[in-house]
């Protein structure tokens, strides 16, 4: 049956609204959403496990910064070739550019520090922490669908509908005057099968040590990311590799040895143990 219309005029908007002169974007509403709803997941989880509240809530107001700084200047120093003739757009993160590897690192660092001061368990912190993380993963992945960003190679519209895809998603897709791949919306959707199994599992008694959960969040994360990035025309480079399957590999990799390694200490302490003050890093 032929084809009697077109998406291509229904490109989203990437301003949500206007608060005098200063646009406010879909892109940075979304990634809200995503934090919040990780905040709030995590601090019912740490309760659970023996963190206190004010804890967590202390944690993001140093980890969010670090996280974003480090997320942008990742992506800055990938793209330098771009940005050291434009330095005035370094700071433009409301139009995107921003790499999840990157906020992952500097939140991490931020973690680890914070939790040696307050006596936390750092790795029972991660586990908390993990699921919510990759949940929130999934929902920032819409931020880079309403830039029309973080697409994959030139398809049909044909293979598109036969995705079963709703119609605001096959439009979105239309970018420099051709159909993509929807990326984006696989690894939304591979982030949101690894947040409902972390969170099934998690809680099965003598499953996990501490710091499973979140070495099981790296794999599956590093894993999925991997063959996703592989079909991305906009991906970082270095030395015409792709950065995210480099750094993906040695995830997936080094997240195997350390839980095998681990394992072997029968002193780390189960997950549902929760805070026992056994700071094992």
């Amino acid at each position: 049956m032929p084809i009697l219309f077109s998406f291509k005029s229904l490109a989203l908007n990437p301003i949500a609204f206007h608060l005098g002169p200063i646009e406010v974007h879909w892109y940075g509403i979304i990634i809200a959403c995503g934090v919040i709803l990780a905040v709030y997941l995590a601090v019912r989880e740490g309760k659970k496990r023996g963190i206190k509240p004010d804890d967590i809530y202390d944690m993001i107001l140093w980890a969010l910064p670090a996280a974003l700084i480090c997320a942008r200047l990742y992506y800055v120093i990938f793209q330098w070739s771009y940005y050291k003739d434009n330095p005035g757009e370094i700071i433009q993160i409301w139009d995107g550019g921003i790499a999840i590897y990157g906020s992952l690192i500097g939140a991490m660092i931020v973690v680890i520090w914070f939790c040696r001061r307050r006596f936390i368990p750092v790795w029972l912190m991660l586990d908390v922490a993990a699921p919510t993380v990759i949940l929130a993963q999934s929902i920032g992945r819409w931020g880079n669908f309403m830039n029309q960003e973080a697409f994959g190679k030139i398809t049909s519209l044909a293979y598109l509908q036969g995705l079963h895809l709703p119609h605001f998603i096959i439009s979105q897709m239309y970018i420099s005057g051709a159909y993509r791949q929807p990326t984006f919306l696989y690894e939304s959707v591979w982030s949101f099968l690894g947040f409902l199994v972390l969170i099934t599992l998690r809680h099965n008694p003598h499953l996990f040590k501490q710091g499973e959960v979140f070495l099981g969040y790296v794999m599956w994360y590093s894993f999925g990311r991997f063959f996703i990035e592989g079909m991305r025309t906009d991906s970082l480079m270095l030395f015409n590799l792709r950065v995210s399957q480099i750094l993906s590999i040695f995830l997936f990799v080094g997240a195997i040895i350390l839980a095998i390694y681990r394992r072997r200490d029968q002193v780390n302490p189960w997950y549902l143990e929760g805070n026992t003050l056994n700071v094992d890093f």
